[in-house]
């Protein structure tokens, strides 16, 4: 089953949202932003700034770790720099 990581960024909180999954990002996307208590819900201007294809979800998870690991908002910036 194939994977996604992907990086949302809401510019309200000025933050980045990292996280994987199996379904399709647009529907992903729109669980983000419909009401519910996670950390996405503090904002509704969430957008798709970054994905990354995996085979599958546990490749995915992990990446999704690797990057939250780096615990460096700049580092994230970089690496969506460098996909535009």
């Amino acid at each position: 089953m194939a994977a996604l990581l992907y990086i949302l960024h809401s510019i309200m909180l000025d933050k980045y949202y990292i996280g994987h999954t199996s379904e399709p990002i647009d529907e992903r996307l729109r669980k983000h932003l419909t009401s519910h208590s996670g950390f996405t819900s503090k904002a509704k201007d969430w957008k798709v700034v970054y994905t990354e294809e995996f085979f599958d979800k546990s490749q995915a998870y992990r990446r999704e770790v690797q990057i939250k690991g780096w615990k460096s908002k700049r580092r994230i910036q970089e690496l969506i720099d460098r996909t535009r």
